[in-house]
């Protein structure tokens, strides 16, 4: 089954360049229903209010971080299933492992191209 490229993803970094970076990646590869959230809370505010198929999430944020935001979802009965890739700028193995602790679907060491972020899409939804 391919994937539904018209699902709501939502985008999260502090950092308005990177936001915009990832928008236009996810729109070379046809994902065009996009939200963007500028922190932890934003983003959180934002799942409980809609209905997203996917997060994409920067792990280095003020006030809240990535891992909390990620901790929150997992944590919410309603978004506990939504598929969550974090970004990092670091592959620091202690970082992977408690992303993966807190239940984190994939995660994305930056700099990353289109085709990279395309294939950890489709590996977390199921078609990788």
């Amino acid at each position: 089954m391919p994937i539904d490229k018209s699902m709501h993803v939502l985008i999260v970094d502090d950092y308005k360049t990177m936001l915009r970076i990832i928008r236009n990646l996810l729109k070379q590869i046809e994902f065009n229903n996009v939200e963007e959230a500028s922190d932890g809370a934003d983003a959180l505010a934002k799942l409980r209010a809609g209905s997203f198929g996917l997060v994409i999430s920067d792990w280095n944020m003020q006030p809240m971080t990535g891992l909390q935001l990620l901790q929150e979802v997992r944590a919410d009965a309603r978004l506990k299933t939504t598929p969550f890739i974090m970004v990092t700028a670091e592959s620091k193995a202690e970082n992977v492992v408690a992303a993966k602790q807190a239940g984190v679907s994939n995660y994305i060491v930056k700099p990353f191209n289109a085709e990279t972020l395309r294939d950890k899409i489709e590996k977390v939804l199921g078609h990788g």
